[in-house]
């Protein structure tokens, strides 16, 4: 598969890049790398293997594999909002970064 120039350029402006022409070339180049090799992926003779829904093996148990999800206070938001130059608990207001011309 190749992508075109112009498919880069949309991704970057969907992404709020600027990209010299050394760089659009560069990332076209590595994109369309990527999608050949999942094209070869496509490929593979994929119908006698089994769907995973577990990515650990019949041999693994989760309790030696994962650890405890644990839950963990975390009360940082009062400080941080008295520190808010436009607090209105439990949010604050910041500038706008992003500009889209």
């Amino acid at each position: 598969m190749k992508i075109s120039r112009e498919d880069v350029l949309r991704v970057a402006e969907l992404a709020y890049l600027e990209l010299s022409e050394a760089e659009l070339e560069m990332y076209r180049l590595q994109i369309d790398e990527i999608l050949e090799y999942i094209g070869k992926l496509n490929e593979l003779d994929t119908a006698k293997v089994e769907p995973m829904a577990q990515v650990l093996s019949d041999d693994q148990t989760a309790d030696a594999t994962l650890r405890e999800d644990l839950i963990v206070p975390c009360a940082v938001a009062e400080d941080v909002l008295k520190h808010a130059p436009d607090p209105e608990p439990p949010y604050f207001r910041v500038p706008k970064v992003i500009e889209r011309q």
